[in-house]
């Protein structure tokens, strides 16, 4: 049974923005921005286990607008079984990023996505990942954004 958990709204607004990122110089010109990627602001993310790292590159999450962010894992992180109230679309940067679909982590049901492999997760599909060296994905998607765990004992809010 799939159980919901409200989406931490509080927490996701305290991740840098993509407003923030333009105000440090890097908009060329009106919502324009280009950035490299040494620019980015990484911070911790509260909804996943700890290890994980976020850069917002187009925001905010807690609005129904794009959105832009990068994900960075450590070797040998556990992204237990969850799922996002929105599309979610990933694009591996670096690493590799094993991923499964399911209501519990498998890593023998997983598929080994490489630099450029790309994934398109359904609002409300329970999926799960995993790393065996350090890697960055990207996402997008259109908020607002949130993650809800299959079992609420994976979730870290409630730790």
């Amino acid at each position: 049974m799939r159980h919901s958990l409200s989406i931490a709204l509080a927490a996701l607004m305290s991740l840098p923005l993509a407003s923030t990122v333009a105000a440090q110089g890097h908009a060329h010109a009106a919502g324009h921005v280009m950035l490299l990627p040494t620019e980015l602001q990484w911070t911790d993310i509260p909804s996943l286990p700890p290890g994980a790292q976020i850069a917002v590159i187009e925001g905010p999450l807690n609005e129904a607008r794009p959105i832009t962010a990068r994900l960075r894992f450590p070797a040998g992180y556990r992204l237990p079984a969850h799922h996002h109230p929105v599309i979610e679309h990933v694009t591996v940067l670096s690493g590799t990023f094993h991923m499964g679909a399911g209501d519990q982590l498998d890593p023998s049901k997983t598929r080994a996505l490489g630099a450029g492999g790309f994934a398109i997760m359904p609002p409300g599909t329970p999926h799960f990942a995993w790393t065996s060296e350090e890697t960055i994905v990207q996402i997008h998607s259109v908020g607002p954004w949130g993650v809800t765990y299959v079992n609420p004992a994976d979730d870290p809010r409630r730790q």
